[in-house]
């Protein structure tokens, strides 16, 4: 699958369209969403974008139908990864903190906020979940891994350039763990649907990174 070129004006009206629901202050939406814009937009973010934004979306929308909370779906996509430092270990709490802050002021229902914050934090460690929502955020979350060869270069490549403060002494260990807790894992889809789909291609992926990080 490959992903258009981003279109901001679309994932604007998206996000805009579904402030509206809670408020319909047009200026206040605008502003949330300037802010989103702004985060996902710094020159530093090559892989966690706003294309990541509308990839995510785009695999989430083909599963509309099995969301039971797609609103906050929605909302999660949006905020999971607002705060992005590659220095921080804290950046899915402080991603989830934002939201729940930002959804409170909107008059967004207290549990459905709380879910949001739940399905953020969920994306530190992809584990499964009791929740079937949080087991198709975060395997949309992981789809890249099993997309076509190409692609999956290109991720890993922008991976490495936000990165780029870590020379590769530093680097290329700490990326080769995070590949292989991935092959390690005895599924990395939790969900029929990604793992039917993605699951081979991920672990070719995987293990052609980890032969290429050993060389």
């Amino acid at each position: 699958m490959r992903y258009e070129t981003t279109n901001q004006s679309v994932l604007k009206e998206i996000f805009t369209s579904l402030v509206m629901q809670y408020d319909c202050n047009a200026a206040l939406a605008e502003t949330l969403w300037l802010e989103i814009y702004q985060h996902y937009s710094k020159k530093k973010r090559y892989y966690h974008n706003l294309s990541h934004l509308q990839a995510l979306y785009e695999q989430l929308n083909a599963k509309r139908r099995s969301i039971e909370d797609w609103n906050s779906i929605l909302f999660s996509l949006f905020y999971h990864d607002i705060i992005y430092k590659v220095s921080s270990k804290t950046n899915e709490i402080q991603s989830a903190e934002l939201a729940l802050k930002r959804l409170q002021s909107i008059g967004y229902p207290e549990k459905n906020a709380r879910h949001c914050y739940d399905l953020i934090i969920a994306t530190a460690t992809h584990q499964k979940s009791n929740d079937a929502d949080t087991n198709l955020f975060t395997d949309a979350d992981l789809s890249i891994l099993g997309q076509e060869r190409e692609i999956y270069k290109a991720y890993c490549d922008n991976i490495r350039k936000e990165y780029s403060i870590y020379p590769d002494f530093i680097y290329k260990p700490g990326r080769k763990k995070v590949v292989v807790h991935f092959l390690e894992m005895s599924r990395i889809f939790k969900t029929e649907y990604f793992y039917d789909r993605f699951e081979l291609q991920a672990r070719q992926n995987l293990a052609w990174e980890l032969g290429s990080i050993s060389t």
